[in-house]
């Protein structure tokens, strides 16, 4: 019978790290997302699965020791929350031009600048676009739970190696801070040595009978080595949306509305949809699971069955972008927002829908 643990979700997220067989953690603590540390610092897994735990003195610090880590072709991560993800933008940009896997986590608060504690949904552009200089993206994933938060640590470092890409775990403050039941998968070990020369046969790990050492860097002073750089990474982005897109649905089969929402708000949304099918109203959920790949596809075929959408987020309008472009005009896209912290309650965002819609 699987184990299950009421938590957190940062905890999950630490848990699973731990079981997930993560060889290092480099992080700074920063609201709401401090558990994630505090909880890996509790458990000590560096007695018993060998994995480095370590407090850096900043975010800049955190990002490059992940980086570092990285290159050794380690399972390594880091999580903060939205102005500690910004002092890791240029880190990013520096993986992703070096193609380095690695998981990190952004619990959001509301901006910009410091702004407070609470829940926001406001890094979407941020993490979804790129966030650093030059053209490349990260796989951005959204947990909607705290079951959410442990299976995709595991996910995450899938999908980061075998792209060789940064993945963000794009949670926020009410994913982070809710405790429920969390079902722990079967443990991963980490990798041995042979393992580790299989599965990254890039890393900086010395000079081997079968190559030679191995160059990490993401510096290319040549126009047209850089170009066709950033083509092969284009073309590998290509791949991710065409194999890695992920959503959920509810109520869709016959809705004439669609909201699109992710996170804590597509859980709100559920509510809105049970309010207004009692109500009569045939309304139906999209949950957009991976941010970048984006559903594009999905929401072009839902496009032609329902009437309008509507794109709720703890935001000033980020997502709706996303939506406007994957429909292309072919129904009319709606918003509904709060920022600051507010959460929004279905009654909000089912007023809102109607005077979209010109319903009673």
């Amino acid at each position: 019978m699987a184990e299950k643990i009421l938590m957190k979700g940062n905890e999950a997220i630490a848990i699973s790290a731990i079981r997930n067989g993560a060889d290092g953690y480099f992080g700074y603590p920063i609201t709401p997302q401090s558990e994630v540390m505090e909880t890996l610092m509790k458990e000590r897994p560096w007695l018993t699965t060998g994995m480095v735990v370590l407090q850096a003195e900043s975010e800049t610090s955190s990002i490059n020791m992940v980086y570092g880590g990285a290159c050794c072709g380690k399972k390594v991560m880091t999580s903060s929350s939205s102005p500690g993800i910004s002092l890791m933008c240029e880190g990013l940009s520096y993986l992703a031009g070096a193609e380095l896997p690695c998981v990190v986590v952004n619990c959001q608060r509301g901006g910009p600048g410091l702004g407070t504690i609470q829940p926001s949904q406001s890094d979407y552009n941020q993490c979804v676009k790129g966030g650093g200089h030059g053209d490349y993206n990260a796989i951005v994933l959204a947990p909607a739970s705290a079951q959410d938060m442990y299976d995709f640590v595991d996910w995450g470092f899938d999908l980061a190696f075998k792209y060789r890409t940064p993945v963000i775990i794009l949670a926020d403050g009410i994913v982070g801070q809710m405790m429920e039941k969390v079902e722990l998968r079967p443990e991963k070990p980490r990798m041995t040595k042979e393992e580790l020369l299989k599965a990254a046969p890039w890393a900086t790990t010395g000079k081997t009978a079968d190559r030679p050492y191995n160059v990490i860097t993401s510096l290319a002073l040549e126009s047209d080595v850089q170009e066709r750089f950033n083509q092969k990474l284009a073309a590998k982005y290509e791949v991710i949306k065409e194999q890695e897109v992920k959503y959920e649905e509810y109520q869709t089969e016959d809705a004439e509305y669609l909201f699109v929402a992710f996170g804590c708000s597509a859980r709100i949304c559920e509510a809105v949809v049970d309010e207004l099918r009692e109500q009569g109203i045939k309304a139906g959920l999209l949950r957009p699971v991976t941010l970048f790949p984006f559903p594009t596809k999905r929401l072009q075929e839902l496009a032609g069955k329902v009437k309008s959408m509507m794109s709720i987020e703890l935001n000033l309008g980020q997502m709706v972008d996303d939506v406007k472009l994957a429909v292309n005009g072919a129904v009319p896209v709606g918003f509904y927002g709060r920022q600051g912290g507010i959460i929004y309650t279905p009654d909000e965002i089912v007023e809102a829908f109607k005077k979209f819609n010109n319903l009673k």
